[in-house]
């Protein structure tokens, strides 16, 4: 069992570079993508990420707020993390100029304060921890 389970999943989290990320289409299937890490992590509850505002990923989750990350440690194969819980849309200016990295420029017209750059939040719930062969449940 773990011992402090904000701690053990943090760490996990923290080095990773990929997180996969699903959503629900309009016919109840799951849809799952490889993201890059958390643009913004809040304890293991909130995760932040940036895509592009006419994206399949951003209709299906305004549609359907029911989402689903998973972390993966490559080094160990066998560890990894699912957290449970609701992905919002936002589009709010102040929570996008915080985000905002001059790199991304290359991925998004107009800018933090235009165009097509938008942000989504996780909020977990729940989550399940996989190590060793061995799982566990745990609430956020």
């Amino acid at each position: 069992m773990m011992r402090d389970p904000a701690q053990t999943i943090g760490n996990l989290i923290d080095h990773q570079s990929t997180a996969l990320i699903a959503s629900v289409d309009a016919n109840g299937f799951p849809n799952v993508k490889a993201m890059g890490a958390p643009a913004k992590r809040e304890g293991i509850r909130t995760f932040y990420w940036h895509t592009n505002s006419p994206s399949m990923r951003v209709v299906q989750y305004r549609e359907n707020p029911k989402a689903c990350i998973y972390f993966f440690d490559k080094r160990f194969g066998a560890r990894g993390v699912q957290l449970l819980g609701t992905m919002e849309v936002i589009d709010d200016i102040d929570v996008k100029r915080g985000l905002w990295r001059d790199e991304f420029s290359v991925y998004y017209t107009g800018g933090a304060d235009g165009g097509d750059f938008i942000v989504l939040k996780f909020t977990a719930v729940s989550g399940r921890y996989y190590t060793k062969f061995k799982s566990e449940n745990f609430e956020v």
